[in-house]
């Protein structure tokens, strides 16, 4: 599979490869200003006999796209660095996997002129393309060695499942710094089909809506609180050109995904992580999912089995390894990897999540999983957003709280009424605490600890709930 943007302009010069901002780049344009790049790394003494990795601020610029695709038509790995990092912990980061080189693509003149065409590199399918860093929720964060394999495997997968269409074009609506946002630029460019950007620095719901109308967006990538935001919007008719959106990054709760087939949304959830290249489960494409098909099946070339309860993986798709690397190796003399990742497969062998094992909350000797209390919260029609956590019980060891937004928030005896209908007595929360909005991860993710942080002053007893018993 080609990553290579000189050998799409070769074939097929006219068709479009980007759309940014609305103006619409052919393969031929971006593949001279890619040459031009190529050049200025020369002078930077980045070329394509270097093996370390090089670092870029991964951005939704022109320069930072036009950067990527240099550093994959020459070979040369990747580090991606979040925008938002702090400057110390991204020098600490980029010493630790061996980036000694942080290009700055807004200091560069793409424009000039392009140097002769290079020889044709065809880098080995082991060799690294991207080293994507871990959100660090279970430990100091890692630099993930992903391989051309991997994303050519990950892409692979995903064409066999959406079966690319002539007009495609895929909306940049996750952050380039993820292997989930760099993941829509390789699967466009192995496929040859158009990204749309947009060059703003945030998700804005009205603006995404506005650019997936204007630009002809067909597929769609979004974690849950993008896709609640974009229900919100009064006024936006989902365009018959959409006719895929794919939804991950977190366990999307049934009512969500209840509201979006209500309304049409053509969802595939999806399920994967940065050491699997973004994807291990997606959705079979043309079904609907209102809550019973779970993440979906396997991707072609990825296994998954469940042991002890926790999701473990193998593949085509799998990363390399660690960055700095470990003692402990991350996969078994079989290959499975560990994810961490609580789930079952059901009878079809689609793949349920419970969350993450770190998060499980223990009461009373009582296993519950945030994910279980957190959907039937979000199903009272009263509650927006809802993250749940364990805090320190004296008694039980610990107790189930959750940090709620509401616009209207209900009475207790209301919301008891309705957790006691759906939920076991253990799992019911003891706590309380609404506030205005939900930490969130770089990602868009729920950010748990930080809203144990944020709810924890104004946490206060649910009703008259005083142990797992009383609920």
């Amino acid at each position: 599979m080609s990553f290579s943007v000189l050998q799409a302009a070769a074939d097929e010069p006219e068709r479009v490869a980007l759309v940014l901002d609305g103006r619409e780049i052919s393969f031929a344009e971006l593949a001279a200003r890619v040459l031009g790049a190529i050049d200025w790394f020369g002078r930077q003494g980045v070329g394509a006999e270097r093996a370390a990795p090089v670092a870029v601020v991964g951005e939704t610029t022109a320069e930072v796209l036009i950067t990527l695709h240099a550093l994959f038509e020459i070979g040369v790995p990747v580090a991606l660095v979040h925008p938002r990092s702090p400057e110390d912990d991204r020098r600490r980061w980029l010493g630790e996997i061996g980036a000694d080189v942080l290009l700055d693509p807004s200091t560069a003149d793409f424009q000039g002129s392009s140097p002769d065409v290079p020889a044709r590199v065809v880098p080995d399918d082991e060799r690294p393309m991207a080293i994507a860093r871990t959100s660090g929720s279970s430990g100091r964060p890692k630099g993930v060695v992903l391989s051309r394999r991997a994303f050519a495997s990950a892409a692979a997968a995903s064409a066999r499942n959406l079966d690319w269409r002539d007009d495609d074009r895929w909306l940049l609506s996750l952050p380039v710094a993820h292997v989930g946002g760099l993941s829509i630029l390789t699967r466009c460019l192995a496929a040859r089909r158009a990204v749309v950007v947009r060059s703003l620095p945030r998700f804005d719901a009205e603006s995404v809506a506005e650019v997936i109308e204007r630009d002809r967006v067909t597929l769609l990538s979004l974690v849950p609180t993008m896709l609640r935001r974009l229900l919100e919007l009064e006024g936006f008719a989902l365009p018959e050109h959409l006719r895929a959106v794919l939804l991950g990054g977190a366990a999307a709760p049934p009512a969500l995904l209840e509201r979006a087939a209500d309304r049409g949304w053509p969802i595939l959830t999806t399920y994967g992580l940065t050491e699997a290249c973004s994807q291990v489960a997606t959705q079979r494409y043309g079904t609907v999912n209102q809550g019973e098909l779970g993440c979906g099946e396997p991707v072609d070339g990825m296994g998954v089995r469940i042991n002890d309860g926790v999701v473990e993986i193998r593949g085509r798709n799998l990363m390399s390894g660690y960055l700095p690397a470990g003692d402990v190796p991350p996969r078994d003399e079989e290959g499975w990897l560990t994810t961490g990742d609580l789930g079952r497969l059901d009878e079809a062998g689609r793949l349920h999540l419970l969350g993450r094992r770190d998060d499980v909350i223990v009461t009373g000797g009582e296993n519950v999983h945030p994910v279980e209390v957190e959907a039937v919260l979000e199903d009272h029609p009263g509650i927006t957003a809802a993250c749940v956590f364990g805090v320190d019980d004296a008694d039980w060891g610990q107790a189930v709280a959750a940090a709620v937004v509401a616009g209207s928030p209900p009475e207790d005896g209301e919301l008891l009424r309705h957790l006691r209908g759906r939920l076991a007595s253990h799992q019911v929360p003891r706590r309380i605490a609404y506030v205005e909005r939900l930490p969130k991860t770089d990602m868009g993710k729920v950010d748990r600890r930080g809203c144990a942080r944020l709810a924890g002053p104004r946490l206060r007893l649910l009703g008259r709930v005083s142990s797992p018993e009383d609920a």
